[in-house]
């Protein structure tokens, strides 16, 4: 594999490349972009390109080889989620002493440290930014260059403190990567200190034509969807659990449907009985607001006069029939109760009986 395999933002990826080639690359490089566009798989690509022991051109600019030891040891940190699961669960089997000083961090090339947030609170912690810190001090032990993928924005405040201390006077040999959905997230201290790459989303017709080669188990009609919801975003798109999405949507239309044809408390309590406690619940419970979101916003866009706009294109004729009953200030308050409910989750109420009253509230609304 090489940056032939990265999808979409052409122009973006050969500006890196030649800064590569060039020997101009950034200490600090904010890679910017939504979910799913890339951005992680991409600060692989470019850490491999930087420290491929072949070093392969093509037309001038920097490539790797994706076989030496080096580039494959890289590439094995491309499941990240697998590794943070590993990571956590060895923390778990230490001490209850040594939990507490133990930070998440994965490293799957001696030279190449990805630090995530932190579960459970997922954020970036001081004890990650300081072992970047500590690791700076030694020169790199197996490459040419040393380089640190920081993969949120999410920082407590003194871990960001302690990253500008590294950022203002990097080493020569050390690259950080920071991996930004939101760069506004982020300390205007630490932005001033770093280039900045956006990653664009992929249009629409590319999206879907990807889909019909990668996804072709899916109908026409499935990939137009996927692909409105992805917004743009390869990644998303490719990994985007379609049957569990539908499945939330049905249960989103349950609390539409009895806010808009008036209370079926029988249909609602059935539905929300099924949001337990537990980790499983939680999920559910997510699914549901990301679901019925969608569905508020493309409500919000047919009251626009753009319906061209909408994702949930399946359901067009459905949603312009609710928003013929509906008004721009009952989509709203029904916004703002989703905010009410999730912050009921952070504080640990009961699930079902939120969503309950949530559904009372939109009838009464």
């Amino acid at each position: 594999m090489d940056f032939s395999a990265f999808l979409g933002n052409t122009a973006a990826v050969t500006q890196l490349r030649a800064s590569i080639a060039s020997g101009r690359m950034p200490h600090a490089l904010i890679l910017a972009g939504p979910k799913g566009a890339g951005k992680y798989t991409l600060a692989l690509m470019l850490a491999q390109a930087m420290n491929c022991q072949h070093q392969p051109r093509e037309n001038g600019l920097a490539s790797f080889c994706g076989t030496c030891s080096t580039c494959i040891h890289i590439a094995e940190a491309q499941n990240l989620e697998t590794k943070i699961e590993d990571a956590v669960a060895a923390r778990e089997e230490l001490r209850e002493t040594d939990k507490k000083e133990t930070r998440i961090l994965v490293q799957t090339h001696p030279d190449v440290l990805i630090i995530p947030p932190d579960p459970p609170q997922l954020l970036i912690k001081v004890g990650q930014v300081r072992a970047l810190i500590q690791s700076t001090y030694y020169q790199p032990a197996a490459a040419s260059r040393k380089i640190y993928i920081l993969t949120s924005t999410a920082f407590m405040k003194e871990a960001a403190n302690s990253l500008l201390k590294v950022l203002e006077e990097p080493p020569e040999y050390a690259h950080i990567f920071l991996l930004a959905e939101n760069p506004g997230e982020l300390l205007p201290t630490i932005r001033s200190r770093c280039g900045m790459v956006r990653l664009g989303a992929l249009p629409l017709e590319e999206l879907e034509t990807l889909l019909a080669k990668q996804r072709a188990e899916w109908k026409p009609a499935q990939r137009a969807l996927v692909a409105r919801l992805a917004q743009g975003a390869v990644g998303r798109a490719l990994g985007f659990d379609l049957a569990g999405y539908l499945a939330s949507r049905l249960d989103a239309l349950v609390f539409l449907h009895n806010a808009v044809n008036g209370p079926d408390h029988s249909a609602l309590f059935k539905m929300t009985e099924s949001y337990r406690a537990g980790a499983e619940g939680q999920q559910k419970t997510m699914a549901l607001l990301r679901a019925l979101s969608a569905l508020l916003e493309d409500l919000l866009l047919l009251h626009s006069g753009a319906p061209g706009l909408i994702r949930n294109v399946d359901l067009q004729d459905e949603l312009e029939r609710m928003s013929a009953q509906l008004n721009f200030a009952w989509i709203e308050e029904a916004s703002r109760g989703l905010d009410q409910v999730e912050s009921g989750m952070r504080r640990n109420l009961l699930r079902s009986l939120s969503l309950d009253a949530y559904a009372a509230k939109l009838v009464r609304a």
